[in-house]
């Protein structure tokens, strides 16, 4: 399922920019549900990453209990801070 795909399950519309603060509550509630839910471990961490874009994820250590997925959590989490600190 891609990024896009995600969005609309969860939000309705690809385009989140023209959301209000109440969908967009109610989407991350949506996907905090299913988050909480999902056994996967792939599928939980494709979760916790949209959440982590969104701002919404649960910290490192509630959101994974195996220090493997923390470890790949901490290096998405850099990944994508470095890619906000690079100039454009």
């Amino acid at each position: 399922m891609g990024f896009d795909d995600l969005m609309r399950r969860y939000f309705g519309t690809a385009d989140l920019g023209g959301l209000s603060p109440a969908e967009l509550t109610a989407g991350s509630e949506r996907l905090s549900v299913d988050f909480g839910l999902e056994t996967d471990p792939d599928r939980r961490f494709a979760l916790w990453a949209v959440m982590h874009i969104l701002g919404t994820a649960p910290d490192l250590d509630v959101a994974f209990k195996d220090p493997a997925a923390r470890d790949a959590a901490r290096n998405f989490m850099d990944l994508l801070a470095g890619l906000a600190a690079s100039p454009q």
